[in-house]
């Protein structure tokens, strides 16, 4: 134990005990950072509260000891956004995952923090109800991290970001006050709306420790269509004349070089008899009438040459099958130590974007490989360069973010942003001028110093 960590034990644990602390060398690793790659973790100590007054009297010392506190919850971000690596105290969100207080007549429930994103889903289902937010790490991010960075997934162009189905939070600011907000309420003309200050704040500004969400009714089922295409200059007629006709509930994309490290990391087979330089993956509400013209349509753009190859499914297990051609890509890139780039522009823009994109990494990285996925119905696209096979990856990731300002910029001509889904973290701090203005950065210092006086919440995220 440290020096720092023994003088600071005896008060952490009266607050938590001592069976919910941790400062061994594996967890720290563990709960000192999310999916990236970059940094190296080096947390005083990981707690687990159990509930709310725990973590109030944890903020209130923290002040006293101007002790910096980062919020951690399942730690599926590629930003930066969960990674402590200067002694700060990690808080881990895992113990608080009630899910409560389920009101059938409003379709409300609330949840604390930690709980499981799929556990939600879960719970919507079984009482005949659905929680659309839905993405591939649902089954290990927890709600709290999803507030706070505002998650979008694979059917924000049916259902929008967490953002649209938060309706009320709980909060411990960074001063230590609890703040209820909007309370589950659909109309609040009560003045300024906090509640969205803190969706996607990062945990900046405070904890998030209860979200209240509002579920629907189940939708009707759903099929999915894979198909292969040449020419990504037909990416949004595709999308515009599919959309036109049927209730599209996701519509992704990936590039050969990406199918390729599923197929290699998961032993599955490809797909089609032939290679394409790109496939779409859509989902669809499925009826007799959207069946028809799924058909009709997938044949036009087969007979003009635009589509390849198609195949639709049968079944649900199908269906299933086919979305892991998508769903399994970040993980499969994990072993080559990818640069990250989680970039949006304006779906009518992405063509355009990638062309200039591809121009850029020939000019600068002829020789890395670049992996191409995403979300094409919300112009999110997950850009990834590969660290070549020998190279050191603090290396390779020194080369990268050179090349980051090329990449920005150019996002920045596209009125595009830096930050589509993952936030800005360390990561991407220090490009956060391609995508706002100092005016609007000055503000955001400023919110901050409101709710954190001392700037004990997750330090030198976002900005510095």
């Amino acid at each position: 134990m440290n020096n720092k960590l023994n003088c600071f034990s005896t008060h952490l644990e009266k607050i938590f005990g001592v069976d919910y602390i941790k400062a061994d060398a594996d967890s720290k690793k563990i709960y000192g950072q999310d999916f990236t790659q970059q940094f190296t973790p080096n947390p005083l100590a990981i707690v687990f509260p159990k509930n709310e007054a725990q973590i109030v009297e944890l903020v209130k010392w923290a002040n006293e000891t101007k002790t910096s506190l980062v919020p951690s919850g399942g730690r599926t971000g590629y930003s930066g956004g969960a990674v402590a690596k200067n002694q700060e105290i990690v808080v881990s969100f895992e113990k608080m995952n009630r899910i409560f207080d389920f009101n059938l007549l409003d379709k409300t429930v609330k949840c604390d923090a930690g709980v499981i994103t799929k556990n939600l889903q879960n719970f919507a289902l079984e009482n005949n109800l659905f929680y659309p937010v839905d993405f591939a790490s649902s089954g290990s991010s927890q709600m709290g991290g999803n507030v706070a960075t505002n998650a979008g997934g694979i059917k924000v162009i049916r259902y929008g970001l967490t953002r649209s189905w938060v309706v009320g939070l709980r909060v411990i600011t960074g001063n230590g006050n609890v703040l209820e907000l909007n309370k589950g309420l659909v109309k609040n003309a009560s003045g300024y709306d906090l509640r969205h200050l803190f969706i996607g704040s990062e945990g900046t500004l405070g904890f998030i420790t209860e979200v209240t969400v509002k579920l629907i009714d189940m939708p009707v089922p759903t099929k999915v269509l894979l198909f292969s295409i040449q020419n990504k200059n037909h990416f949004i007629e595709i999308l515009n004349k599919f959309d036109a006709d049927v209730k599209i509930t996701a519509f992704e994309f990936f590039s050969q070089l990406a199918l390729e490290q599923v197929l290699e990391s998961c032993t599955l087979e490809h797909p089609f008899s032939e290679q394409s330089e790109f496939y779409i993956l859509l989902e669809y509400e499925s009826d007799l009438i959207s069946d028809e013209a799924v058909l009709n349509i997938s044949e036009q753009f087969i007979n003009a040459e635009i589509i390849s190859d198609a195949l639709l499914s049968e079944n649900i297990q199908q269906a299933k099958n086919l979305w892991r051609f998508r769903e399994e890509i970040s993980m499969s890139l994990r072993k080559h130590h990818p640069y990250k780039y989680d970039i949006s522009v304006t779906p009518s823009r992405i063509s355009d974007f990638m062309k200039d994109a591809d121009e850029l990494f020939q000019l600068y990285c002829p020789n890395f490989l670049i992996v191409w996925f995403g979300h094409l119905g919300d112009g999110n696209l997950h850009l990834n360069i590969l660290c070549p096979k020998g190279a050191e990856p603090d290396d390779f990731f020194k080369s990268c973010e050179n090349l980051s300002n090329h990449v920005y910029k150019l996002i920045q001509n596209y009125g595009g942003s830096i930050a589509a889904e993952h936030g800005v973290g360390l990561l991407k701090k220090e490009f956060l001028k391609f995508s706002k203005s100092e005016a609007e950065v000055q503000y955001m210092r400023e919110i901050k110093n409101i709710f954190d006086k001392n700037g004990i919440m997750n330090p030198g995220k976002i900005y510095d």
